[in-house]
């Protein structure tokens, strides 16, 4: 299903330019969800078709539509880089009752702060679009690097549990929220 994007909402930060995925990205997004190095500690999300990347730039855009934020392309607005693919990240209202946050960076990108970057842009903007829900994010056990920089965010481990739905009975899930979150809302998150 193709879905009408948005148009192209931008959102500029110290070092990053931020638009809403478009068609055109395509190429660029399926290089980086199809790179084993970006995909190693999460190898079932990584793409092996553009198929799939397409799919998923059409999500994006309807959770602009539906939330009116979403994930965003950042493009560095650097001078040595400027225009240059640094990753994906935002939020995006996940089961109707909590932001969800996520990042993805072109490896090398890793350890230079746009993480950091792309989520204080994104909890300010979901704290002005709705500011009512809890921010979360989802990591697998393992990721470490995720794990840090969701931390520094300032979230903290609030659940741990299976990974619903991943064909490794042993993979585990964590469950990070900036707030304390009810079991309610927990098992809503966490029960795929």
């Amino acid at each position: 299903m193709q879905v009408k994007p948005p148009g192209v909402i931008t959102k500029p930060t110290d070092r990053l330019v931020l638009t809403v995925p478009q068609r055109g990205d395509l190429g660029e997004l399926h290089q980086l969800y199809a790179d084993p190095q970006v995909w190693r500690d999460d190898p079932m999300t990584r793409h092996s078709t553009r198929d799939q990347t397409e799919a998923m730039i059409d999500r994006w855009q309807a959770a602009w539509l539906r939330d009116g934020l979403g994930m965003w392309v950042a493009r560095s607005a650097e001078p040595a880089t400027h225009g240059q693919l640094v990753g994906i990240g935002g939020t995006f209202i996940r089961y109707g009752v909590a932001w969800n946050l996520g990042f993805r960076l072109s490896p090398i990108f890793w350890g230079q702060g746009y993480a950091q970057e792309i989520i204080r842009a994104a909890v300010s903007t979901a704290r002005d679009v709705r500011g009512d829900l809890p921010l979360t994010a989802y990591l697998l056990e393992g990721n470490t690097r995720s794990q840090r920089t969701t931390e520094r965010a300032g979230l903290r481990l609030v659940w741990r549990g299976p990974d619903a739905g991943n064909p490794d009975p042993q993979a585990v899930r964590l469950l990070y929220a900036d707030q304390d979150l009810s079991p309610a809302l927990v098992k809503a998150l966490t029960d795929d």
